[in-house]
């Protein structure tokens, strides 16, 4: 969105006022899509006004403990308004549903509020849920007394795409809303890294570090014999098992030294390692290895349940994110309803 409000209207402004995952940065701490936003665009706004409050663990309990509404509210109108300095126009990023931030009297829509901003809003593909989520939130946003401009539906099964876009339009119309982008769901920008899936299982490296940006498109856990876990193995797979599975972790390394088949990289679960022989031919391999203390399971079901981030860098990524939006957002439509 940001790259195709700039084409059309020129400086555009960002802001996440609430964020709920940061990164430290020169003593900050900051939203990692704020951090995303300027890497990939150069905003041109200090990262502490784009990114003004970030939600820490023990966040809404001191907030409890001791209401500083105000200062909170001032921090973000102030940031909002750095933020807004010499620009065209400001995406205001909200975080989760329109009542998300409300046990610290800050949810979306207070906030949309406060900064009398007009909203879209992005849901998941589908019909029925897509359109009972968007009642629901509108809801929100009609008691702050903000105007919801569209919504756009995002990842669409490609094979119900036509028919999900007509019935979801038809079933918006209903209630009063427009539906102005539907978006087919892409795979690849649901794969996480390598090293997104090392900080998720809170692993470390112990070969081929510097393929952390290697992309897994499939999970196997090698709990069977190396025979019948082999075909599994195709490109891209990640391969799980414990580390004492040196059968496993041999067949891992054969599979991934045959031509065109490029194994994506291997966890080693439980804090387990193989006999050092092994760990010998890992080092002299090319494949990135990975080792958790989590079970097998444990590390399967954190990747399952990942939230896959784009991050500074994913030039495919965001390339592919910037032609989907401009193929099936209506940004000229988008642009008439926020400036009626």
């Amino acid at each position: 969105m940001f790259a195709a409000l700039r084409k059309r209207l020129g400086r555009i402004g960002f802001i996440k006022p609430v964020g709920q995952r940061f990164v430290e940065v020169e003593g900050h701490r900051i939203d990692e899509d704020s951090v995303l936003m300027d890497k990939t665009f150069t905003v041109h706004t200090p990262l502490e006004a784009m990114s003004p409050i970030a939600v820490e663990p023990d966040f809404t309990r001191r907030y409890i403990d001791n209401e500083n509404n105000e200062f909170l509210v001032r921090r973000i109108q102030n940031s909002f308004d750095r933020a807004a300095w010499e620009k065209e126009f400001v995406i205001i990023e909200g975080t989760g549903h329109a009542g998300v931030g409300s046990v610290f009297d800050l949810s979306n829509a207070r906030v949309a509020s406060l900064l009398q901003s007009k909203v879209v809003l992005v849901v998941k593909g589908g019909i029925g849920r897509a359109i009972d989520e968007v009642a629901l939130n509108k809801a929100l946003f009609d008691q702050e007394g903000v105007e919801v401009v569209g919504v756009i539906i995002n990842k669409i099964l490609p094979e119900k795409f036509d028919s999900v876009r007509d019935f979801a339009r038809r079933g918006l119309a209903r209630l009063g809303i427009d539906l102005i982008g539907a978006i087919p769901d892409e795979p690849l920008l649901a794969n996480a890294t390598l090293g997104q899936i090392c900080r998720s299982t809170r692993g470390d490296f112990i070969n081929g570090k510097t393929r952390s940006r290697r992309r897994v498109q499939k999970v196997v856990i090698g709990a069977t014999s190396s025979g019948h876990d082999m075909p599994k193995f195709s490109p891209g797979t990640l391969v799980i098992t414990p580390g004492d599975r040196e059968d496993v972790i041999l067949a891992t390394l054969s599979t991934n030294e045959l031509e065109g088949q490029a194994v994506a990289g291997l966890v080693l679960s439980g804090g387990l390692m193989p006999h050092q022989r092994v760990l010998d031919l890992l080092a002299e391999s090319d494949l990135p290895t990975i080792t958790s203390q989590l079970d097998s399971y444990s590390v399967a079901n954190s990747i399952h349940s990942m939230t896959v981030k784009t991050l500074p860098g994913d030039v495919e990524k965001i390339d592919m994110i910037q032609s989907l939006i401009e193929r099936h957002v209506e940004i000229e439509r988008l642009l008439g309803k926020l400036q009626a």
